[in-house]
């Protein structure tokens, strides 16, 4: 497996990283897929704190104690559950995060944590608090670098003017091009890595096509447009690999992603995602065809 740096850290990603939440609570079967994802040369896991009430920081950190040294966790604080554990709300401040890495760490039953993110983030948010937290936590060693997950390109200005992070977790994806047009040329330019999301667009990227598609459309995609659009892609680019393997590499081939992150809750799903970050390259001719026959999309919000 091929692996990038982290922005300006020395660490090294699998351009393929499981996406942890998908594993569930059968702890016997989530060891089988965090597993099997080591096998493939995947090194690089993201879980959140409120994935599964912070069971699934347990879960990973129980079946990876043993390679802990040759791997990298990611996980996220900012959402904090209500007592009831029916919804939750967003707190960025530098008290809760302080408290929140050191209950995530003794989840995950490990001394540091190597990515540590924000888990949202908006541009009314005390950001320079949020900043000064993760700063104190790198400094006194609990974490080794940080990063935020958002889609909104002014609080993503606002972390890469004013940060250290070396890292944006975003959606992104053939369907979802809005990061092409405000954010990733910024932070290629910062030296910021991309680490994506939702790269098969909920399963419509994927041999299954419009069985995953919603009658309302998706995005500013019309569910008649997909009717179009997705058979055109699987025709054009897909007839020798999967449709996923396309979408896979359509993230890749842009200069500032790292990993894409991608879910598993089956031993042979985490086998097709390895292949799909295995496969060949898009061609620029490839390329060339996916950005004129889909949509620039660009943010209506967020500006």
């Amino acid at each position: 497996m091929r692996k990038r740096q982290l922005g300006s850290s020395d660490l090294f990603v699998s351009e393929i990283g499981l996406g942890c939440m998908s594993l569930g609570t059968d702890e016997a079967n989530a060891a089988a897929v965090l597993e099997a994802a080591l096998d493939e040369g995947i090194n690089y896991f993201d879980t959140a704190d409120l994935y599964d009430f912070g069971q699934n920081e347990k879960i990973v950190g129980q079946a990876l104690r043993n390679v802990r040294d040759q791997i990298i966790i990611a996980t996220k604080a900012g959402n904090r559950w209500n007592e009831a554990k029916d919804s939750w709300t967003w707190d960025p401040s530098k008290a809760y995060i302080k408290e929140a890495v050191k209950q995530s760490l003794k989840r995950l039953n490990t001394d540091y944590i190597d990515l540590y993110q924000l888990h949202g983030g908006t541009i009314e948010d005390n950001i320079e608090e949020t900043i000064e937290a993760f700063e104190e936590l790198k400094s006194e060693g609990y974490i080794k670098y940080y990063g935020i997950s958002s889609i909104r390109p002014n609080v993503i200005r606002e972390y890469a003017q004013k940060s250290n992070i070396v890292s944006v977790m975003m959606q992104y994806s053939i369907l979802d091009r809005r990061p092409e047009e405000a954010v990733l040329p910024l932070l290629h330019e910062k030296g910021i890595s991309v680490v994506t999301r939702g790269t098969v667009a909920k399963g419509m990227l994927s041999d299954k096509m419009l069985e995953k598609a919603s009658a309302k459309g998706y995005l500013d995609y019309t569910y008649e447009e997909l009717q179009k659009v997705l058979p055109s892609l699987k025709e054009n680019l897909a007839s020798t690999r999967s449709l996923a393997e396309v979408a896979i590499q359509y993230n890749l081939a842009q200069p500032a992603v790292a990993s894409v992150i991608a879910g598993a809750s089956t031993v042979e799903q985490i086998k097709e995602n390895a292949r799909a970050a295995r496969a060949d390259s898009l061609s620029p001719e490839e390329l060339s065809f996916i950005r004129s026959f889909t949509k620039a999309n660009k943010y209506e919000q967020h500006r």
